[in-house]
């Protein structure tokens, strides 16, 4: 398990990466906006997980959250995906995290803390999935699956959450599946994080 330090020396990694990009450039690519301030660049405004964080430049610093103190790993959540958008837009093709590179190492992580509990949780009432992803996220109803749900968790990151029900022949199943064009944005690591941000505050509401 990862320490605190490892936590603080990725933040500034990530930070270091960032500072040598073009601003302008990084907010065009990434679909977040930028503000200036008298005529200078000011600030990066970015939508995640349905709210909006700003980023000052050049310095890096996160304003403080209306809900509290931003978690270093949503930080470097944020930051890995600002440097990660590149050109290509959406593909339009779902993939399952074991399409990822080097999902392998991440597999079992996954299941545990993203693709089980989903699916413990909303296999006997799956309409709920959409009630709470709506409220929380803005989410859109999905054709995947007996019910699923869309949810934009970054401007070029979409994750769909899908439940199939049981019968008596199989048990009931679920997915959680991303646009193709996140293997170019975010390192396995960064999705199994990103699915758990998405994920974790579901299961909180229907407990």
């Amino acid at each position: 398990m990862a320490r605190i330090d490892d936590y603080k020396r990725a933040l500034e990694i990530a930070e270091e990466e960032l500072s040598r990009r073009n601003p302008l450039l990084v907010c065009r690519l990434s679909g977040a906006s930028f503000a200036e301030k008298e005529g200078e660049p000011d600030t990066i405004e970015l939508k995640f997980l349905n709210r909006i964080f700003a980023i000052t430049w050049p310095d890096l610093l996160f304003r403080r959250d209306p809900c509290g103190e931003i978690p270093v790993k949503q930080k470097i959540l944020m930051l890995h995906y600002l440097i990660g958008s590149g050109q290509e837009g959406l593909t339009g093709e779902l993939i399952a995290f074991q399409d990822v590179p080097s999902a392998k190492f991440y597999l079992d992580a996954f299941n545990k803390r993203v693709k089980y509990p989903l699916v413990n949780t909303f296999e006997k009432t799956p309409e709920k999935l959409f009630v709470s992803a709506k409220e929380l996220f803005e989410a859109v109803p999905s054709s995947v699956g007996d019910f699923s749900v869309r949810i934009q968790a970054l401007p070029k990151i979409p994750i769909t959450l899908a439940i199939w029900r049981g019968d008596e022949e199989f048990p009931s199943d679920g997915a959680v599946l991303f646009d193709s064009s996140i293997k170019n944005m975010l390192s396995a690591e960064d999705i199994v994080e990103l699915a758990s941000m998405v994920v974790y505050p579901l299961l909180s509401k229907n407990r």
